[in-house]
């Protein structure tokens, strides 16, 4: 093992999980964190991985939910965040929710008392010093705005965004091909196309005016101060856009020229939602150019007003607010490292994962690669069948950039869930009678994913 320490930079979910993988595998870590130094506008104490939203992990079900299995990848991981949410759950039904102040004084104890952990408390201004030679960054939605603006410098000024901009992305299969239509506008072919890119679903004129009166009551989010962000006419979220005029919306991202309907050619549609493949397994669409602040339950609802999407199902829902993450399927490698600067490796929410247990997952991952390269020793990432494995292929690699198509930026925030994993084959069970209901399907399905998940990350653990 190296004499160097592994220096890991915010003692969220992340930072903590990754100092906390990183000591027991024998590294000595230094963990630094800036409260109370530095305080922030979210946090309201001093203690490690402190919830400052939510005190829910959600679904605890690892058969059947995406988030549920990581649970479980985590917990035979040696997870130190799923030890204490186990040791201090509350009744929530399937949901696994924490009794906050006691979750994290259970993890800044583990911390504190680890032999192998160092604890610093200040402010990370700038790069890390260079002697760093192995240097975790776990800086989180409200990364430092003199750290944010080094790494900027460093990998560019499309590389780090301090908010997001998040359009719904749908599972594809539930999708009703029947309706939509494969066609890109005026059938251009850009790199890697082959003209048929987006998935069209048509509307006509009733159809889109009663889903531009549905937007314009809808209920929307309210966020804290600290939590907004300035409106640019380039993401204008679609509810403003609907406010601006009736027609706004069917003269920008709904607009429906250059493409036609091969189930009626000679009818126009009035307005057109296009749905762009989203991951490089084809499981994921998602919708161009609808970033919204309409409250989750709202958008369900108006959004299967579309045709096509009766049936919709959402991997994740639209929003915009402050948030610091990385364009990372363009700068970080396989392993979290900065392209531009390898000594840094990236781990939590600022790698674009959504979520208190994918942000921990992710410093999961970072701390025990780096003890390896401690070791001088290399680290695989976990299989992509695994939840942990899928959602790092995600961020790093398997998700789709508009830019070979529009040369916008489309890489935004994900949380863990079914359509990051490669398809797996079920067959009807052996005496099933009768017709095998598409509920069923479903649920063999969940079950063969998260089965062949589990079996897979014990080698990896």
């Amino acid at each position: 093992m190296s004499k160097q320490p592994i220096h890991v930079i915010g003692a969220g979910l992340a930072g903590s999980e990754a100092a906390w993988q990183a000591a027991e595998a024998g590294a000595k870590v230094i963990l630094h964190e800036m409260r109370p130094v530095i305080k922030t506008d979210a946090h309201q104490t001093e203690g490690f991985a402190e919830l400052v939203c939510s005190n829910s992990f959600r679904s605890d079900d690892h058969q059947h939910n995406a988030v549920g299995l990581l649970h479980e990848e985590m917990r035979r991981c040696n997870s130190l965040i799923m030890r204490a949410a186990d040791a201090h759950k509350l009744p929530a039904g399937g949901a696994l929710a924490v009794d906050r102040d006691a979750f994290s004084d259970a993890v800044t104890a583990a911390i504190h008392n680890h032999p192998n952990i160092e604890i610093e408390r200040g402010e990370i201004a700038g790069l890390p010093p260079e002697e760093w030679d192995n240097v975790v960054v776990a800086t989180g939605p409200l990364t430092s705005p003199a750290l944010a603006e080094a790494i900027q410098k460093l990998t560019g000024e499309d590389a780090l965004a301090f908010f997001d901009a998040i359009a719904p992305i749908i599972h594809g299969d539930s999708i009703d091909r029947d309706i939509v239509w494969a066609q890109s506008r005026y059938d251009k072919v850009g790199p890697m196309g082959n003209g048929q890119d987006y998935l069209n679903c048509p509307m006509d004129e009733k159809q889109y005016n009663a889903f531009i009166d549905a937007l314009i009551a809808a209920p929307l989010h309210e966020f804290k101060e600290w939590e907004k962000v300035p409106y640019f006419d380039g993401c204008l979220p679609i509810e403003i856009m609907a406010e601006r005029g009736r027609d706004t919306l069917r003269w920008g991202p709904m607009k429906p020229v250059g493409l036609t309907n091969p189930r009626n050619p000679t009818v126009k549609c009035h307005a057109i939602v296009q749905l762009r493949q989203d991951n490089a397994l084809g499981t994921l669409w998602n919708m161009v150019g609808f970033q919204t602040k309409v409250r989750y339950g709202v958008q369900t609802e108006i959004f299967r007003m579309i045709p096509g999407l009766e049936n919709a199902q959402f991997a994740r829902l639209g929003g915009l607010h402050r948030n610091t993450f990385l364009n990372s399927p363009k700068v970080l490698g396989a392993d979290l490292k900065l392209r531009a600067m390898p000594r840094l490796r990236f781990a939590g929410q600022v790698t674009g994962v959504e979520g208190y247990v994918e942000s921990a997952a992710v410093g999961l991952m970072a701390g025990r690669l780096a003890a390896a390269d401690a070791r001088g020793e290399t680290l695989s990432i976990p299989p992509g069948t695994t939840a942990m494995g899928a959602l790092i292929n995600h961020i790093t690699g398997g998700h789709l950039e508009a830019e070979a198509y529009s040369g916008a930026r489309s890489f935004q925030p994900m949380n863990v869930n079914f359509g990051l994993f490669p398809p797996v084959s079920i067959t009807k069970p052996e005496g099933h009678v009768g017709r095998w209901k598409s509920t069923e399907k479903t649920i063999a399905k969940k079950e063969a994913i998260t089965s062949r998940a589990l079996d897979d990350i014990m080698a990896w653990a």
